[in-house]
């Protein structure tokens, strides 16, 4: 099986002002074959400091309700370190959501690099701001 590259990202949101606007979108890519989802975890930090970890299947029904239709394999990808070090950055009362997807629109490009013997040797994502201001000047 072909496997594409691999990433994950650390979203906070301040004030535990989680609207879940991200589960459509995250529909969306799953959905189209995008992306797939291999692990989903929550971390809530309270006003006082207590940290409490969730995986998808945990959180409270309403909660859950915006990922119902998120295909992924939910596996704890996320170490307890991984997870205890992002809890340490959060402030007081905020939460975070850890995703780990595969970019699965490249598994096929992937699979042929390996099996011609290439390695990757280097990756990096340009940030947004740095091609936009590119884009402008080349314009």
């Amino acid at each position: 099986m072909d496997l594409g590259p691999v990433e994950y990202v650390v979203i906070a949101f301040p004030g535990n002002r989680f609207n879940g606007e991200i589960a459509p979108e995250l529909q969306r890519l799953v959905g189209n074959g995008t992306v797939r989802i291999l692990d989903l975890t929550f971390i809530k930090k309270d006003a006082d400091g207590a940290v409490s970890y969730l995986e998808l299947e945990a959180l409270e029904p309403d909660e859950a309700l915006v990922f119902r239709d998120i295909d992924g394999e939910i596996e704890g990808l996320f170490s307890e370190q991984d997870l205890a070090q992002i809890a340490e950055e959060l402030v007081p009362d905020s939460s975070a959501a850890l995703l780990i997807w595969e970019n699965s629109w490249a598994a096929t490009i992937a699979g042929a690099v390996r099996r011609a013997g290439g390695v990757l040797l280097e990756h990096e994502r340009i940030p947004a701001p740095v091609v936009e201001q590119a884009l402008e000047a080349a314009g």
